[in-house]
């Protein structure tokens, strides 16, 4: 018998009937069970079943008659199925992420005993963007930690999102209990809770069973109001059975909670109701408010608290009253804070006028990181290098508020926005960015501003933005170009750079050809420093440490970034004797959820990111600069593309890189597992990839760049007293872990 039945059931577009199939058919277990209901009629998507069917034997296609309700045609489908676990998904709203089904089963296998019901996380995304943690994950890693449960000893797992796709349900329990899978009305709220209060066993895990797929306002509203107005049936037959269970006072009150939770929800969103319809929804909540309220129960405190309280009391008007006082009293707020914001720009900018009038420091220089963020990147390694050969230019550093905390100990600094930041700005001879300084700084004559980037140019930059939208959004060139005007030097780590740069931000600067001063340490470090930087990690001798560094995307925002691999699945496959360092875009300061694995560390917020290179044995990235720094230290990189296409088309790049890459390239889990597992990763093949890179990017880093540098810019030395760029063959990285532990 299969361990696990994927069950497909539900109308849907043709485009995401197959992206749910094609993300079912995808999954590996070789038992696995899928059926697919359609209706009898519906010849585009019986066609699109039928050919899934033949290509894969563990398809089963179930015709239903046209009209059969949701919950006939999922019983129909539980029956058909073989399974000892069902998964149930909606081809509309559901899909699987890679490697599921695989994590699922194995999961179910290491259990000491079957549960009823296997909880686990699930991801949520719009269909054109990347998934993210559905919120979830916290809540289910505690109650994993605890073994086997029941819902009325845990009843806070009534929190997890109330979707049939992140359950995995005993075939066994629904056989016990027949009507609760087949009788019209129960719905996938209904079912996901009453699967719960039933289930005598209960396990949970972090496995991302699950993508569900959110709809925009527009998508719920022409949905109708029908949706909203379901889960008054729901709610009312979940209480009834909650009553019926004996269920502890605990558990009936947290899932009154929900309830009035979600009406309260739908009730924000106002816009989703025509006002005739939404005063009665308002009175049906406000009756179940109170029907349903345990004794004892005690309300939220806060804005909240009184909401639930109008609610219960069908103070409707009161309601409508508080609302419009509170839309009133946000728009003030938002009014106060931007003239506020307008005076002190005002205040700002007569400041720095007034001090642009004094005399030039000779002997002070601004440096700035990633607008503000510390001490890092170029500007970091050209400040050390400045200390050793010029001590007498003072430096000070712009952090920002929450940065200062993190500068190393004695760092001179100014924040943003005070006066002493626009002193140093208005008066020092030397500025150095890695970004650009704000709009209002001005170029004063006999100053010198070095523009020092932060990377090697894959993905479009400056002016190049312009024909790609998602990259250019909010970007105004004109603006651009007068900040890049300021510039009197561009630094460079090869030529594809120096070229780029001058057509992506052109003006009148020198461009410096000297390489990326952050990479000095990887051909200055030592055996002792790389096996001090693993110490540090936490990184046993011996054991392989992959550096895990994804890019950030312009299709997606920021606050919906998460990892594109499932990285306690990929941990588990790779072994014991591998850990993974996951290392975030410098948008982020840690990962959007923590991840519980003793294996996975999470990396993002730890500086600098150099010391994590020579701490790793290989590089896995997608699109990122650092895969151009990391070259320098002549290690495998591995490439993993699954979303070459849509990044290319959004952002634009200015060469293929998976036809001239570092390394091998991948394009899903699996096949990155693979490569990891039987030694391609690191075969002659890949040498030979990288080596060429190296001879392409590595131009000009040869472990002196900083030098270069600040013997050109602060010394003034002409090009022919610095240090000539050694040749790639005479060139030697630091010691790689191994060869640091033989030393």
């Amino acid at each position: 018998m299969p361990t696990l039945s994927v069950i497909v059931s539900g109308h849907a577009p043709h485009g995401r009937l197959r992206t749910c199939l094609d993300s079912v058919t995808a999954q590996t277990p070789p038992d696995l069970d899928i059926v697919v209901t359609v209706p009898a009629t519906d010849g585009p998507a019986r066609a699109l079943a039928t050919r899934h069917e033949l290509r894969d034997p563990r398809v089963t296609v179930v015709p239903v008659a046209p009209g059969t309700p949701a919950a006939t045609a999922r019983a129909a489908a539980a029956h058909a199925a073989t399974g000892e676990y069902l998964q149930f998904l909606h081809p509309a709203t559901d899909r699987l992420p890679d490697g599921a089904a695989a994590g699922l089963t194995t999961r179910l296998a290491t259990l000491p005993a079957a549960p009823d019901v296997l909880l686990c996380d699930h991801l949520h995304a719009f269909w054109w963007d990347d998934a993210v943690p559905g919120g979830s994950t916290d809540l289910l890693a505690e109650a994993a930690a605890h073994g086997p449960t029941t819902l009325a000893a845990r009843p806070a797992l009534l929190d997890t999102a109330p979707l049939l796709g992140n359950r995995l349900i005993s075939a066994r329990l629904l056989a016990g209990h027949p009507d609760v899978i087949g009788t019209e009305g129960h719905d996938e709220l209904y079912l996901s809770y009453a699967v719960l209060l039933l289930a005598r066993r209960i396990t949970a895990c972090t496995t991302a069973g699950l993508i569900r797929h959110k709809d925009r306002p527009t998508q719920r509203r022409a949905a109708g109001p029908e949706q909203h107005f379901a889960a008054f049936g729901q709610y009312e037959r979940l209480h009834r059975l909650a009553h019926a269970a004996s269920a502890p006072t605990a558990l009936r009150a947290r899932l009154y909670d929900r309830m009035v939770g979600d009406y309260l929800a739908v009730l924000a969103r106002r816009d989703e109701l025509p006002p005739a319809l939404l005063t009665e929804y308002f009175r049906r909540a406000a009756r179940h408010t109170t029907r349903f309220r345990p004794d004892g129960h005690q309300r939220p405190g806060g804005l909240d608290g009184v909401r639930h309280a109008l609610l219960g009391h069908g103070a409707h008007l009161a309601y409508r009253l508080l609302r419009i006082a509170n839309d009133k009293r946000r728009a003030a707020r938002a009014g106060a804070a931007a003239r506020a914001e307008k005076v002190s720009a005002a205040r700002a900018r007569h400041r720095y006028r007034a001090r642009l009038r004094r005399s030039i420091d000779e002997d002070l220089a601004v440096f700035s990181a990633y607008w503000g963020r510390g001490v890092h990147c170029n500007p970091a390694a050209i400040a050390a290098e400045l200390a050793e050969l010029a001590p007498d230019i003072r430096q000070v550093w712009i952090a920002e508020p929450d940065r200062v905390p993190l500068l190393p100990p004695g760092t001179d600094h100014v924040v943003p926005g005070t006066p002493r930041y626009w002193d140093v700005l208005a008066r020092a001879k030397y500025l150095v960015n890695n970004v650009n300084f704000p709009n209002g700084v001005v170029k004063r004559p006999g100053t010198v501003h070095l523009q020092t980037h932060h990377g090697t140019p894959l993905k479009r930059m400056g002016v190049d933005q312009r024909d790609h939208p998602a990259a250019a959004q909010g970007l105004n060139l004109e603006a651009l170009l007068e900040r890049v005007d300021r510039w009197d030097y561009s630094l460079s780590a090869n030529s594809h750079s120096t070229e780029t740069w001058q057509r992506a931000y052109p003006a009148g600067y020198r461009s410096l050809d000297y390489g990326y001063p952050r990479n000095d340490i990887h051909y200055r470090a030592t055996a002792a420093d790389v096996r001090a930087a693993r110490a540090r990690l936490g990184i046993e001798p011996g054991h392989r440490a992959l550096l895990y560094a994804p890019t950030h995307r312009d299709y997606q925002a920021r606050s919906r970034w998460a990892p594109r691999l499932d990285l306690p699945r990929l941990a588990d496959d790779l072994g014991e004797d591998t850990v993974l360092l996951v290392r975030g875009h410098y948008f982020h300061d840690r990962l959007p959820a923590p991840v519980r694995h003793e294996r996975v560390l999470d990396v993002t917020g730890y500086d600098p990111v150099e010391e994590l290179a020579l701490a790793s044995d290989a590089l896995i990235t997608d699109y990122s600069s650092i895969m151009f720094d990391y070259a320098n230290l002549d290690r495998p990189i591995v490439l993993h593309t699954d979303d070459w296409e849509t990044y290319t088309a959004t952002r634009g790049v200015y060469f293929d890189v998976t036809a001239e890459p570092p390394g091998h390239v991948t394009r899903g889990q699996d096949e990155l597992t693979g490569i990891l597992r039987d030694g391609t990763w690191c075969d002659e093949a890949a040498a030979k990839q990288r080596h060429d890179f190296r001879l392409r990017f590595c131009e000009y880093d040869d472990g002196r760049a900083a030098e270069r540098v600040v013997r050109r810019v602060f010394l003034g030395e002409g090009e022919e007293s610095l240090p000539p760029v050694l040749p790639l063959e005479r060139r030697t990285p630091a010691p790689t872990p191994e060869e640091a532990t033989r030393r």
